[in-house]
């Protein structure tokens, strides 16, 4: 077949695919056969083949056409067509004229192919351009929005610095989760990857004919280039592809949006990849028959043999991602040999004729890229929307494509024979099983064996020859309790509320109510059953003879039930195993196909979110890319997300690799020096000086960020010496003349003015140290006393850092030192926070005290710079006070959530949590305990989650407005923040919780004002990506003293204790 044959064939399988499509839209009729005969009876003509269809299904309610367009997915076929929608001749479709329908669908058809003939774009690109704008309008549109709304990068550049060997992320520039998810996939195929880095365009692009495609695909094929760069040599965390997103959306107009289907996506990619190539590769090859790599890699062959009205027929198709589908089977296995057979296949193996029609597809050629789109969406025709399907399904890491194989056709068949024989015997012996297990006619059934115990049992009974009801006492049993039975007028009478309660004793009233008790027993308050009841029911009349022979036989009939169900569940058991190892001998284990990438969505037809997990197979592990975030994962893991019917996400594409084709994923080698090439060693020159240019404007940005907070904390320094200088009292001693000193001045936190503040109990603590050491040493000088002092003080303090102490009391709260201790500070810094404690000018009180402050500030003085790294000395005093606001967020934090303020105690318990992880980053000791803050920052959205919600269901505007209000200020922002660390497990529940508490609601029928709010809502809940949001400044703290900020520690702990909280106080 020639190039222009084949073109010709593959267009005329996209025109014939794209009026099934159309067809399938406009009908809702979902039965491929129907519709093939539809267009075989009109000859191809549309509005025929509608007719027929509508008068076959006359019964059948159809669908809505406008309400489809505004909510049904893109469907998994390769070829889609979805009509534009002209603001012009606009016709109704809601009645039944037949005669508007046809002109509509002529009316689509002359817009479809009018903008082919106008631009040589299809309609199903058109639909990709929708979707590609509506991405970037998205990106701009939160430009625009209040800073509460918007997802910014963090500031800090450090942040966003990629780690060693760490695989780069890419940003969700607005609901393009679907384009991380593809590009990663094929990104880290390495020989795609070399393929699209060695790109060159064409040498005479100039001279090219330029038609739409080509202004497309070329400048989108560079720009792919330089993406793939960044991924490979980028020194950033993450990259932003907004560029090659603009280049798909310039190629098209249009204004509507929606989420992007994965599987579209994908094909439409290789398409362009395709063209891209194949431009190249006819100048590569002028005279001969240009080989295209994007064929080669991900396109196979198949042979669709079959019988059409009796007559048999064989012919072979190429095909890219292969369609299955999902619901009705268990695993892959079960999905691919229902796609390998279409209809009825009798015919094709017997030399009769028959008009029975059908097909079988056998494998001929196997693309190196295996890729199945696995179909989880199909079309609500009562709710008239689409609905996702979380069957689960089952895929294996390794999958033998042998059986499924042209050249194995006659012995597969003769296995599917044995298998289809195989499985009416299981489906016989398993209904013999379940009249063993479900015995019985009525709607209650038991195991037979059960019931033949309990014949045994009620036979063996002690017989009681008395009736069951004559035997009961009806005076009140011994420890038994009354009630009394309403009497006829009690139904419509009210008790007289002015007798006394002595008069009930006696008297007529008091014998009529003793008339109408009966004995009650209550089992659950009742301890002793009374003796004359039976336990259980026993036969009235039965002789020794008659026991003997029923139990006789109830024992036979019982071991004999329980040997044929023993005998049952063997068989079956064997005909399963026989079915499993069927395809397990290594004639058909000789095509293997390695797991690559799972593509995974949550969410429902109409909202979600897509990641991926992708195998590293140098590293043997798997990793989870979901946009920003990169992170390393397991099979145990993918599992749980990707086969279905656990929660809302699944697989909904699988990516599997020739295993015998090892240069898929072989990295590139020096040809000289033999080494791995790595890194911008991969690139081409072109490429790498662009990553070198990138890489050193983000080193900038980071040496830029590092002066800025120089300078911040040079001017928070002067700003704290300033305060200290005056906030100190005017003192009558002399100052020091040594200019060259710099100012000494304690840190805030300890320096607080109140009567009862930290400035009076430091000052208490150091005079009873100097008091102590006094006591010691009478006769000794001013510096000796402080010597003494001092190691008095730490001694104390080292005690309180050595203890053992529970939650409520925390000593690093009481003193910087002991902070320090626990942290395993230097011991100059110690030794100088130390020093200026016995150097506070307050300790005036006597000349004692006044001689030693003046030797610890002349001590002070004379520590030369090298001796104590002030700037290492001042990051200690930041982190303590750090750690002093961390414990303060946290404890209003809790406050509040005692008190059920959810949404005031959320912000700081945030903050809470963003103070301590960062201080814990340095030091299991430098911040309190990590669950205990995510703990109670969990329940505070889950709280606020259920309040939301239970707003929502209130239907009032004003209560469903302040439900997704909470929902989007509040939750919707801070999901992020549970999602950064994917290692807690407890926190992906909360997050998976909270979504399908909203989804939830997709199946309901509510007021379509709510259905509006409920979809404009759910995309941002679900595509929620792990980019942190900015916040407003933190919460304005209070000024606690020490012994302020010790006690309320202590009580919210105390509380949290006895109520059985997690965590420990360190």
């Amino acid at each position: 077949m020639t190039v222009e044959q084949n073109v010709l064939q593959q267009h005329s399988q996209k025109h014939q695919q794209t009026l099934l499509n159309q067809l399938r839209e406009v009908t809702g009729t979902t039965d491929v056969q129907l519709l093939q005969q539809a267009l075989q009876v009109s000859n191809g003509d549309l509005a025929e083949a509608v007719a027929f269809l509508t008068e076959k299904n006359a019964k059948v309610p159809q669908q809505d056409e406008a309400t489809y367009y505004q909510t049904a997915q893109i469907t998994n076929d390769r070829y889609i067509s979805v009509g534009s929608q002209a603001d012009t001749n606009v016709i109704d479709l809601t009645g039944d004229d037949k005669d508007d329908l046809q002109r509509a669908i002529a009316l689509s058809l002359e817009e479809s192919n009018r903008a082919f003939r106008e631009t040589g774009i299809t309609d199903e690109e058109q639909a990709i351009s929708r979707v590609l704008e509506a991405s970037i309008a998205e990106n701009k549109a939160s430009l625009k929005r209040t800073h509460t709304e918007v997802w910014s990068d963090s500031p800090n550049p450090h942040d966003r610095k990629r780690l060693e060997n760490c695989p780069v992320g890419l940003k969700n520039v607005g609901n393009t989760c679907w384009f991380s998810a593809v590009i990663q996939s094929l990104f880290n195929l390495l020989e795609f990857q070399r393929l699209v880095l060695h790109y060159s365009p064409p040498a005479r692009m100039q001279d090219l004919p330029r038609n739409q495609k080509e202004h497309r695909n070329l400048p989108f094929m560079q720009e792919l280039r330089r993406l793939f760069s960044l991924l490979v040599g980028s020194k950033r965390k993450y990259v932003d592809p907004s560029r090659a997103v603009e280049i798909l959306k310039d190629a098209f107009k249009s204004s509507e949006s929606q989420q992007q289907d994965v599987s579209e996506f994908t094909h439409k990619l290789l398409d362009w990849l395709e063209d891209a190539f194949q431009i190249k590769a006819e100048e590569d090859r002028e005279g001969e028959k240009p080989k295209n790599p994007m064929v080669d890699l991900f396109y196979g062959r198949f042979l669709a043999v079959g019988v059409l009205e009796g007559k048999k027929f064989e012919n072979t198709e190429m095909f890219g991602q292969y369609p299955l589908q999902v619901n009705g089977f268990k695993d892959l296995h079960e999905c691919l040999e229902a796609a390998m057979i279409e209809g009825e296949i009798e015919s094709l193996h017997s030399a009769e004729n028959s008009a029975k029609s059908g097909q079988e597809h056998w494998f001929t050629e196997l693309p190196p890229v295996l890729t199945f789109e696995l179909s989880r969406f199909e079309f609500n025709q009562t709710l008239g929307r689409p609905e996702k399907i979380h069957n689960k399904l089952e895929f294996p890491s390794m999958l033998y494509m042998d059986r499924y194989m042209d050249r194995n056709r006659d012995i597969t068949r003769i296995k599917r024979e044995e298998i289809r024989r195989l499985k009416e015997h299981l489906t016989v012996l398993q209904q013999r099983l379940e009249r063993y297990l479900s015995y019985g006619s009525g709607p209650k059934r038991f195991p037979l064996a059960d019931v033949l115990q309990y014949a045994m049992e009620f036979a063996s009974s002690k017989p009681v020859c008395t009736s069951p009801v004559e035997d009961i006492d009806t005076t009140a049993p011994p420890g038994g309790t009354t009630a009394l039975l309403p009497s006829p007028a009690s139904t419509g009478e009210q008790p007289d509320a002015s007798i006394p309660p002595e008069s009930s004793g006696s008297g007529p009233q008091a014998q009529q109510q003793q008339q109408q008790r009966v004995s009650i027993h209550k089992p659950f308050t009742q301890s002793r059953v009374p003796p004359d009841l039976p336990m259980h029911p026993a036969p009235r009349h039965i002789t020794e003879e008659e026991l003997r022979v029923l139990e006789g036989c109830l024992h036979r009939w019982r071991s004999e039930v329980e040997n044929d169900t023993r005998d049952l569940q063997a068989s079956i058991s064997r005909i399963h195993r026989t079915i499993e190892l069927m395809y397990s001998d290594k004639s058909m284990m000789q095509v293997p196909y390695r797991l690559h990438a799972v593509l995974v969505h949550e969410g429902q037809a109409n909202a979600g979110h897509y990641w991926a997990y992708i195998f590293d197979p140098h590293q043997q592990r798997w990793m989870k890319y979901n946009d920003i975030s990169v992170t390393k994962s397991s099979w145990e893991e993918l599992v749980r997300d990707s086969f279905g019917g656990y929660r809302n996400a699944s697989a909904y594409c699988l990516m599997y690799i020739d295993d015998k084709k090892p240069f898929l994923i072989e990295e590139e080698f020096d040809k000289e020096t033999g080494q791995m090439l790595s890194g911008l060693d991969k690139l081409p020159p072109d490429l790498k000086e662009y990553v070198e240019a990138d890489n050193k404007l983000f080193e900038r940005e980071m040496e830029e960020w590092d002066a800025l907070q120089a300078r911040k904390l040079q001017q928070e320094k002067l700003a704290l010496a300033a305060a200290s200088v005056a906030a100190q009292p005017m003192s009558t001693e002399p100052c020091p003349q040594d200019n060259t000193a710099a100012p000494q001045h304690d840190p805030e936190y300890m320096e607080q003015q109140s009567p009862t503040g930290d400035s009076k109990h430091l000052q208490e603590d150091t005079e009873r140290a100097i008091s102590k050491a006094a006591a010691e040493h009478d006769e000794k000088s001013p510096e000796a006393l402080l010597n003494t002092a001092m190691k008095v003080e730490y001694t104390r303090l080292l005690r309180f850092a050595q203890e053992d102490t529970p939650p409520e009391r925390d000593y690093r709260l009481q003193h910087v030192i002991v902070y320090f201790i626990h942290n395993q500070a230097p011991k100059k810094i110690v030794e100088r926070t130390l020093l200026m404690q016995f150097a506070d000018r307050n300790l005036g009180f006597d000349e004692r005290c006044k001689s030693i402050m003046k030797v610890a500030r002349a001590k002070l003085e004379l520590i030369k710079p090298d001796e104590v790294n002030m700037v290492e000395y001042e990051m200690w005093h930041l982190d303590y006070r750090k750690f002093r606001d961390s414990t303060v967020f946290l404890l209003i934090g809790l406050e509040l959530f005692l008190k059920k303020s959810y949404v005031e105690s959320l912000m700081y318990l945030i903050y809470a949590h963003q103070y301590n992880k960062e201080l814990l980053a340095k030091g299991p000791y430098r911040g309190h305990d990590e669950e205990l803050i995510a703990h109670y920052r969990r329940e505070c959205l889950l709280k606020l989650n259920e309040h939301a919600a239970a707003l929502f269901e209130t239907g009032e505007e004003t209560e469903v407005n302040a439900g997704l209000s909470i929902m989007n200020e509040l939750v919707v922002v801070c999901i992020p923040l549970l999602l950064v660390d994917e290692m807690e497990e407890k926190d992906m529940v909360a997050v998976e919780d909270m979504r399908n508490r909203w989804c939830s609601y997709l199946g309901q029928e509510m007021e379509p004002n709510l259905q509006e709010k409920l979809t404009d809502f759910l995309p941002k809940l679900l595509d929620c990506s792990t980019e942190i949001k900015s916040f407003h400044d933190p919460p304005k703290l209070p000024s606690y003293s020490t012994l302020e900020l010790c006690e309320r520690y202590g009580r919210v702990m105390t509380s949290l204790t006895l109520s059985r909280t997690p965590a420990d106080g360190r």
